[in-house]
């Protein structure tokens, strides 16, 4: 595909301006004049990788070539008609992810982003995020990224034990990381993100807050905690069945979240999600979509979305997949503009589990007018207020019910899993027996 190039440069130009012009501020405190149904986040998959981790199921494969400008082209035009068929108008932020996304070129970026902004708004302040791979990803790569309209990267650093490093399938050392993450800060002030990974095999506590108060000499505003899970079908699962590797332990991994997180509180960052920690505003407003249940498109190979399109009379949200595999996709992206294998329509009881499940991740939790948007009848105090179970919630300070909405509390983010165990079937219970009061908290 011939990359417009002028237009390309002009709208990647307008991006950087935007960015030098923004103030740091909340996700999601930027008013949009699109309705709700006419706004979404683009997640673009790459699916390439030079190496598959250890640990990593993700759909990304090992090619010995890469035929770019066909995948370009195919992202491209997927691009262009999942954004008809969703009617949205206005597209707030995109990530590309993967696989190794940085591996792409940045014209393939480029490409994508002038095709959004060709089809449909894309604000020149968007946050245009690339996941990327310290061996992948050399200062004058990112620089070029930057260029072709990206100004946001997520770097997988994942540890800055080299031996671990190793244990995982990384490609990079400890030193790798941190050379990438200083020049990524150097052209991205204020908007790289970094990746470390706990509960890994025989990992103690002790050790790993080192790497995290080390790593806090060097990173940026933003920080995730991702805890190891042991998947089947990948080689540090079988290591673990096979006893070639301690199993992780569960305890010790918690302690390490909670230790980790009084540390990043400590050092002034906002746990505004369960794994996500943020300061000076850098929240993630990409990922903040997905936790209040907005609107996304995925495009890809095994790509993921959820939307409302336009020929369901823009009412029943689907969550689509893509085909997993490239050349397949490719193929069905040919010859039918997309390659969605899969839709499933949510039900209204789907959706309300999804808004529930998705907004307790974060700090701010489900406000009363957020949920009024999905369910205007039957309100939280309808579906909590009356709670025996919600009611010693409460009491022993792990979830909050007030004015506000519906929230976990400090402690109650840590043991989440635990408290939608309670809360999903308070919800399911309610909708069947739904009889809404006439006032909101009555």
């Amino acid at each position: 595909m011939a990359l417009p190039g002028a237009r390309a440069r002009s709208w990647a130009a307008a991006a950087r301006m935007a960015q030098r012009r923004r103030h740091a501020q909340g996700a999601g405190e930027s008013p949009s004049l699109a309705p709700r149904s006419q706004r979404a986040a683009l997640y673009v998959h790459w699916p390439y990788c030079e190496k598959r981790c250890c640990y990593c199921n993700f759909n990304k494969y090992i090619p010995r070539g890469v035929e770019e400008a066909a995948m370009r082209s195919c992202l491209v035009t997927e691009a262009q008609t999942l954004l008809r068929l969703s009617g949205v108008r206005r597209v707030e932020s995109v990530f590309f992810g993967g696989g190794t996304p940085s591996l792409a070129s940045p014209r393939t970026v480029a490409a994508v982003l002038e095709a959004v902004a060709q089809a449909t708004c894309l604000p020149a302040d968007s946050e245009v995020t690339l996941e990327v791979n310290p061996t992948s990803a050399p200062g004058s790569r990112l620089a070029a990224f930057g260029a072709a309209g990206v100004n946001r990267l997520s770097i997988g650093l994942q540890s800055l034990d080299d031996t671990e490093l190793r244990l995982l399938g990384r490609t990079h050392s400890a030193s790798n990381a941190l050379r990438t993450l200083a020049e990524a800060r150097h052209l991205f002030p204020g908007r790289v993100s970094v990746d470390l990974m706990l509960g890994l095999p025989a990992q103690q506590v002790g050790p790993w807050l080192g790497q995290l108060r080390e790593l806090l000499r060097h990173c940026d505003d933003h920080i995730s905690l991702y805890q190891l899970s042991l998947e089947r079908g990948t080689t540090l699962f079988t290591q673990v069945q096979q006893n070639a590797l301690p199993a992780p332990d569960p305890e010790i991994a918690a302690e390490m979240y909670q230790e980790g997180r009084a540390v990043l509180r400590e050092a002034g960052f906002r746990q505004y999600e369960v794994s996500n920690f943020a300061r000076n505003g850098a929240l993630s407003t990409h990922n903040w979509t997905y936790w209040q249940c907005g609107q996304y498109l995925g495009v890809g190979p095994g790509a993921h979305g959820r939307f409302m399109p336009q020929g369901a009379g823009g009412y029943i949200r689907e969550a689509r997949i893509q085909t997993l595999e490239p050349d397949n996709w490719m193929k069905e992206v040919m010859l039918c503009g997309h390659g969605t294998r899969k839709r499933v329509p949510l039900g209204e009881l789907e959706l309300l589990e999804e808004v529930l499940a998705m907004g307790l991740r974060t700090d701010v939790g489900i406000t009363h007018q957020h949920w009024q948007q999905f369910e205007p009848q039957l309100t939280l105090w309808d579906v909590f207020g009356a709670s025996t179970e919600v009611k010693v919630l409460r009491e022993q300070g792990f979830l909050l019910l007030d004015h506000r909405g519906l929230r976990c509390s400090w402690e109650g983010l840590a043991v989440l899993d635990s408290l939608l165990l309670i809360l999903l079937p308070q919800l399911q219970e309610a909708w069947q027996q739904r009889t809404p009061s006439p006032v909101p908290g009555g």
